[in-house]
């Protein structure tokens, strides 16, 4: 059986090559199902507003201010007790919005 060795590797210039690509993808496949999910329990103001449909940073706020107040969402369909939150909303980011 071979183990490959320091100077073995430099036989292959290539798989250098591939590890980065492979690195470099599995960050944006990483990053891009970050984005496509937003933990309510967990996120920012910032990332509420930016990444919701129909929230800006008053509403964000509240939202952190009620799970402050109240502590974790139990359910995805508690947000709507959020001052400004209805089913339009909820339903505008259905399967965005996920708690943890």
């Amino acid at each position: 059986m071979h183990s490959f060795t320091g100077s073995s590797l430099r036989s292959f210039p290539f798989i250098g090559h591939l590890l980065a690509a492979f690195i470099i993808a599995y960050g944006s496949i990483t990053a891009t199902y970050a984005a496509d999910t937003v933990n309510i329990n967990t996120a920012s103001i910032e990332v509420l507003a930016e990444e919701l449909v129909g929230v800006g940073p008053e509403l964000a706020k509240r939202i952190v201010d009620f799970r402050e107040r109240y502590g974790e969402f139990k359910s995805i369909e508690a947000l709507g007790d959020v001052r400004g939150i209805g089913p339009s909303l909820l339903t505008k980011n259905q399967g965005k919005i996920v708690i943890e």
